[in-house]
């Protein structure tokens, strides 16, 4: 296990300054109950985490803000979903469910079982998303968030990796039919955003940032650094692959080393980010070893990145996260307090009402009391020099095959 804990920390990752105008403006967060229908029955991806996330932030306060609006959608329509899926393939969403001997597009399997409802549930999941990108983009809110989105890993002609619909991409693609020109993708989900990247792998209109576990070790298994766009948008693909059991100070690390410098140089005019909580040490599908602290921590400098290159406009996914009662509830409750204004302290104690809530839902699942897990999220600043470590030499490749075709250098770490 790569760890950074005995490292001495020169760097600090700050909190955001919070200014009267940034909490004062709108925000949309698109909720509707109704997606607990995308549910595959026994399978990781519960949809009582996201039931579980909105109840503990309105608990919290944080959904009661006065700044914030809280919005259905509805279901994104054939011709939205076409902009990123195949006709041929909504169809067999369509009929799959009706056939218990179903084959091919991806369904059918252990990761994407059949369920009644599927393409109304997961069209549901992406007018969600549409919705929040288009609140953004026509000014209704400076910053809008969909925590049940973020199922990055479909592709246009089949499932993957628990994903029907690929509600990021169809929200880019939305973004792109309005007038967006330059649309930043970062996301921070355990697994590649393979299927995002495929969507737009030769649109030199989109940069997509992943960074994920190594796919040495882990689904999808690509997301290597060489992977960096098709002939007409090279460098548009951006990735960082970690090695199992980077935590906190070499996740942060990398983030700082490779994504701030690529967006800046894109220049986009909207940020979206997948903010999958996977990448926390007790997930059980995956191998790194983050704390909610880091992971606010990432939405954050994701926050300050928007706030400094879009002039705030920023639309939030959730993603992968299969803590369903410990970790989803509150890094994405942090996700919320973050998008929608002051920030909550790790420290603060979770609201009895919601522990009781989460209790009866799951019995057996250890139930937090705190916002946080007590974690220290200094890190050092990455240095080109240092090549023996795993996460210096990580960062590097993406830096070497990467950066240049920003006009970036990848040796100087002021680049």
């Amino acid at each position: 296990m790569t760890t950074e804990r005995s490292r001495p920390a020169t760097e600090q990752t700050p909190d955001v300054e919070i200014t009267a105008e940034t909490q004062a403006a709108p925000v949309t967060v698109v909720w509707d109950p109704a997606v607990a229908a995308y549910n595959f029955g026994d399978h990781p991806l519960d949809p009582v985490r996201v039931e579980l996330t909105i109840a503990l932030a309105r608990d919290l306060g944080v959904l009661d803000r006065p700044n914030v609006t809280v919005v259905p959608a509805a279901p994104a329509d054939r011709q939205t979903l076409r902009l990123v899926h195949e006709e041929a393939y909504l169809h067999a969403v369509q009929a799959a469910p009706h056939d218990p001997f179903f084959r091919g597009w991806g369904l059918n399997t252990p990761d994407n079982p059949l369920f009644e409802g599927m393409h109304d549930a997961a069209s549901l999941i992406t007018g969600m998303s549409v919705r929040a990108a288009e609140a953004v983009w026509r000014g209704e809110a400076l910053h809008a968030v969909n925590v049940a989105g973020g199922l990055h890993h479909a592709m246009p002609d089949r499932a993957s990796g628990f994903c029907v619909y690929n509600d990021p991409a169809v929200a880019i693609a939305r973004l792109l039919e309005l007038g967006a020109e330059r649309v930043a993708y970062v996301d921070i989900d355990v697994h590649h955003g393979d299927g995002v990247q495929a969507v737009f792998w030769n649109d030199p209109r989109v940069l997509t940032v992943s960074l994920h576990e190594s796919p040495v070790s882990l689904f999808p298994g690509t997301g290597f650094p060489t992977e960096v766009g098709g002939p007409d948008a090279q460098g548009t693909a951006v990735n960082v692959a970690l090695p199992a059991g980077t935590d906190d100070a070499g996740w942060l690390r990398a983030f700082h080393a490779v994504v701030p410098s690529v967006v800046r140089a894109f220049r986009p005019q909207v940020l979206v980010s997948q903010c999958g909580c996977d990448s926390h040490f007790r997930d059980p599908l995956a191998n790194l070893a983050l704390s909610v602290e880091g992971q606010r921590a990432a939405q954050l400098a994701m926050r300050r990145l928007a706030h400094e290159l879009t002039g705030g406009r920023w639309v939030v996914f959730g993603g992968g996260g299969y803590g369903l009662v410990d970790v989803v509830p509150r890094t994405w409750s942090h996700l919320l307090a973050t998008a929608t204004g002051e920030p909550v302290n790790t420290s603060h104690a979770i609201p009895n009402s919601w522990r009781g809530f989460a209790a009866s839902k799951r019995p057996a699942a250890r139930v937090p009391t705190v916002m946080g897990d007590g974690a220290d999220v200094s890190y050092r600043p990455w240095e080109p020099g240092d090549r023996v470590d795993p996460i210096d030499r990580a960062v590097l490749a993406t830096r070497r095959s990467v950066f240049p075709l920003h006009g970036l250098d990848p040796d100087d770490p002021r680049d």
